[in-house]
């Protein structure tokens, strides 16, 4: 009976971290070139992270922080794009925060526990815009996923992992963003790292197992969404094998 009810607890908890979220914003959008000054400086062409070098620049990495803490989007006056732009970033930008302030670490898995939606690293709310506390699972899951049909945005996000999609060295910007969603997407599918694809053995990443679901109404299966991308096609009617993902931390 007891373990029946932390059971149902943690469940109770969980859903919380995917509440509806809703701040009272007139911001108007920014433009990241303070972090894309400070990627193109610290995170190399395979997105591998200098993360002393974040720790040695952390005044004007605070200063970037500080901008998104007090401009959270709102529909009102940011486009679609400017808010997905400004959500990515955030993502990435506090990930990093987070294994700066834990530094060293040997994988981000190292800062939580091991209950999903409950009290992983990805349940550390030390996250504050214009009032609202979030965390890195609220700011995918409860925004990011939630409010924008763009499955894209999987090979974007990067939780400081070797098998998570290569941290961009630039910051997303409305004006590139699809453009820049495209790239990602080819490098992800492209990368030895994080896929082994063939026409008749591929091995791909867990991420298109995860979040299988996120992929329907843009390709007839997720075989025919990679193949959007993937250099080589893998063949109608071929099963696909998941390779081990692997967390240790994504740093030069």
């Amino acid at each position: 009976m007891r373990t029946l009810l932390a059971f149902f607890i943690a469940v109770f908890i969980a859903a919380g971290c995917l509440r509806a979220i809703s701040v009272e914003s007139d911001s108007k959008p920014v433009t990241h070139e303070q972090f894309t000054a400070l990627l193109k400086k610290h995170v190399n062409d395979n997105g591998m992270v200098n993360y002393k070098g974040f720790i040695a620049d952390s005044v004007a990495f605070n200063k970037y922080l500080t901008l998104l803490e007090n401009h959270h989007p709102n529909e009102k006056n940011w486009s679609r794009d400017e808010r997905l732009a400004y959500w990515i970033n955030a993502y990435n930008a506090f990930t990093i925060r987070l294994i700066i302030r834990n530094y060293p670490v040997e994988s981000i898995k190292d800062l939580g526990g091991g209950i999903y939606k409950v009290n992983t690293s990805w349940d550390i709310k030390f996250i504050e815009i214009e009032g609202e506390t979030y965390d890195l699972n609220n700011i995918e899951h409860s925004i990011i996923r939630k409010e924008f049909d763009e499955p894209r945005i999987h090979f974007a996000v990067v939780c400081a992992a070797m098998s998570c999609p290569k941290l961009r060295n630039e910051a997303f910007e409305a004006a590139t963003l699809d453009a820049q969603l495209k790239a990602q997407a080819v490098h992800f599918f492209n990368s030895d790292l994080r896929n082994d694809i063939s026409p008749d053995n591929p091995k791909v990443s867990k991420l298109m197992k995860w979040y299988s679901g996120d992929f329907d109404g843009h390709a007839k299966d997720i075989t025919a969404y990679i193949n959007k991308y993937s250099k080589v096609k893998i063949n109608d009617g071929v099963s696909l094998d998941y390779l081990d993902y692997d967390w240790s931390l994504n740093e030069q």
